[in-house]
């Protein structure tokens, strides 16, 4: 009898034990195409367009990943859903492009991101313009304490394929679009001190030139001194 007992004891408290909820995926790692690289491996469809297999690895609690990839001329993106770890997508050649993956599993409502990495697709041009810069500090769109000296500090991330960039011009203003250039600074300065009034937006955005004389713009940012 008591052995009995015992053996219901037991199927009641495995009965009465929480089902562990499921884990949110994990951002994955991208591996190709390389980050700031010329993809050189696309298979030729026609003269003005290529085909790019994106390769990434597998991440934890995943069911399927999204890839999405932006030309970083027009602003357009193509997006591709899988349960692979790879996706082949066609796209212009001789343009710049950022890519990223989603992770998702539909037990759950959140998902992750990986990094974002940019390329150019190879084309037929001997040169390439600089990736437009990044903002790093601000973050676009957010509100930041200006400090004692009521300055707020300017930081973004630039690069180039060819590894040539010359130098940076920073305009800066609280209208936007921002025409006024506040400094050029050398190719390796990518932060600036500017001088900020509490409760006011600015808008700020970078232009990168290399030693070829090409340039591309970072397109415009903005923050709110607080």
């Amino acid at each position: 009898m008591r052995t009995v007992i015992l053996l219901l004891l037991g199927v009641l408290l495995i009965g009465c034990k929480k089902k562990s909820n499921p884990k949110p995926p994990e951002a994955t790692n991208l591996v190709f195409p390389d980050k700031d690289s010329e993809c050189t491996t696309g298979r030729n469809l026609n003269q003005g367009t290529s085909e790019i297999e994106f390769k990434w690895m597998v991440s934890d609690h995943t069911e399927s990943y999204e890839l999405r990839v932006t030309n970083l001329n027009s602003n357009i993106t193509q997006t591709i859903n899988t349960a692979a770890l790879s996706a082949k997508l066609p796209i212009a050649r001789g343009e710049p492009f950022s890519w990223l993956v989603r992770s998702k599993n539909t037990k759950v409502t959140e998902t992750a991101v990986s990094e974002t990495w940019r390329f150019y697709n190879a084309g037929f041009q001997s040169t390439y313009a600089p990736f437009p810069a990044e903002p790093i500090q601000p973050k676009n769109g957010t509100s930041v304490f200006k400090d004692i000296n009521n300055e707020v500090t300017l930081e973004w991330y630039g690069a180039d394929i060819e590894n040539d960039i010359n130098e940076y011009e920073l305009y800066f203003s609280t209208t936007t679009p921002p025409e006024t250039l506040l400094t050029s600074l050398s190719s390796g300065v990518t932060f600036q001190k500017v001088s900020v009034v509490p409760n006011t937006s600015y808008y700020w955005r970078v232009v990168t030139k290399d030693e070829e004389g090409n340039s591309s713009d970072s397109g415009i940012f903005v923050f709110k001194a607080l």
